[in-house]
C-alpha cells in the first residue's frame, strides 16, 4: 500500500501498483490511484469514481436499512477532486418510514469537502404490492457488437480513459454531436472488494457531457459542476450505456441530459449543468 500522506500515482511514468480506482485504508479512508485522474487535470480526479465512492458510502453505512435503495443522488462538485489521501463521511438528514435522505461529503485529509452528495432511498415494495410498468427505450446494440472507441489525446499514460472501457454505437469522444455509448469498467472501485453494479452506473453517469458533447473540445470548455442520478431501476451487469445530448445556450450554460441503460434496457437519466467557454 502506498503512503497515506503522499499523492498516489502521479509521477511522471503514471505508474500504478495496484488494481483499482481507490485503495480502502480504514473505514471511511481512501487512497486514490492513477486510475481516477482525469484528461484535463493531472492532479485531479475524473467525477465519475468519486462519486461511486460516495453513492457506495450512503448505501454500506452502518445504519443503512436493507429495504431501501438509492432512486436519486444529486452531487455537488464544489471544486476538483485531487488524486491522495480522502476521507468520506456521511450523515441523516432525513429518516422515514418509506423514504430517507442521506449526505455523504469526500474530502481531503484534514481539509474542506470538495465534494457533496445527497441521496434519496426509497423503501423498496415487498414482492407482488407492486404492478410493474416497463420503460420502454430504443433498440440499442449490444456492447460486444460494436467495436472499442478510444478516448481522446490524453497527455498522461494512466487515468480514468485506461480505467474504463468505451464501445460507441453513435458518435464519438472527438464528434460534436449526439453520443451513446456502452462503458464498462476494467478495474474494481476500490481494490480487493467487490464491484457492484451501482458502483458502474455512477462512474460512467459523470462521462455525458463528454459522449453528447457538441462543441469541439478543443476550442471549448464544458465542465460540469453537478450531477443528478434518477434511477427507477436497480442496474444490472457489468455494461452500463450513457446515451447524452447537450444543449447549450449563448450565456455559455449549458445541460448534458443522459439516458442510462443496462443490458437489460433502461435504468434511468442523468443530468450535468454545464460551464461553457472559450478556451
Amino acid at each position: 500500500m502506498a503512503d497515506v500522506d503522499g499523492v498516489h500515482g502521479v509521477d511522471e511514468a503514471d505508474d500504478v501498483t495496484v488494481e483499482g480506482f481507490y485503495e480502502r485504508v480504514d473505514t471511511g479512508r481512501f487512497l486514490a490511484t492513477a486510475y481516477t485522474r482525469g484528461p484535463w487535470d493531472r492532479g485531479a480526479q475524473h467525477a465519475g469514481p468519486p462519486a461511486a465512492l460516495l453513492g457506495r458510502a450512503v448505501e454500506e453505512r452502518p445504519d443503512a436499512r436493507d429495504d431501501m435503495r438509492i432512486a436519486r443522488i444529486t452531487y455537488e462538485i464544489v471544486r476538483p477532486v485531487p488524486i491522495g489521501p480522502l476521507e468520506v463521511t456521511t450523515s441523516v438528514l432525513r429518516a422515514g418510514r418509506g423514504t430517507e435522505v442521506i449526505e455523504a461529503a469526500l474530502a481531503p485529509a484534514g481539509a474542506a469537502p470538495v465534494m457533496l452528495a445527497r441521496a434519496l432511498r426509497i423503501r423498496v415494495a415487498g414482492e407482488g404490492d407492486v404492478v410493474p410498468a416497463v420503460l420502454s427505450g430504443p433498440e440499442l446494440t449490444p456492447p460486444r457488437e460494436v467495436g472499442l472507441t478510444p478516448f481522446f489525446r490524453i497527455p498522461w499514460k494512466t487515468g480514468y480513459h485506461t480505467a474504463m472501457e468505451t464501445r460507441f454505437t453513435e458518435g464519438t469522444f472527438v464528434e460534436p454531436g449526439p453520443g451513446t455509448c456502452w462503458m464498462r469498467m476494467r478495474v474494481p472501485l476500490v481494490v480487493g472488494e467487490e464491484t457492484r453494479p451501482l458502483d458502474r452506473v455512477l462512474v460512467a453517469a459523470d462521462s455525458g457531457n463528454g459522449v453528447g458533447a457538441v462543441l469541439d473540445i478543443a476550442k471549448y470548455l464544458f465542465v460540469n459542476g453537478d450531477l443528478t442520478v434518477h434511477l427507477h431501476r436497480h442496474p444490472v451487469g457489468e455494461w452500463v450505456c450513457v446515451q447524452a445530448r447537450t444543449s447549450v445556450d449563448p450565456g455559455g450554460i449549458g445541460l448534458a441530459d443522459s439516458r442510462l441503460h443496462d443490458e437489460e434496457g433502461p435504468i434511468g437519466r442523468g443530468a450535468q449543468s454545464l460551464y461553457v467557454a472559450a478556451r
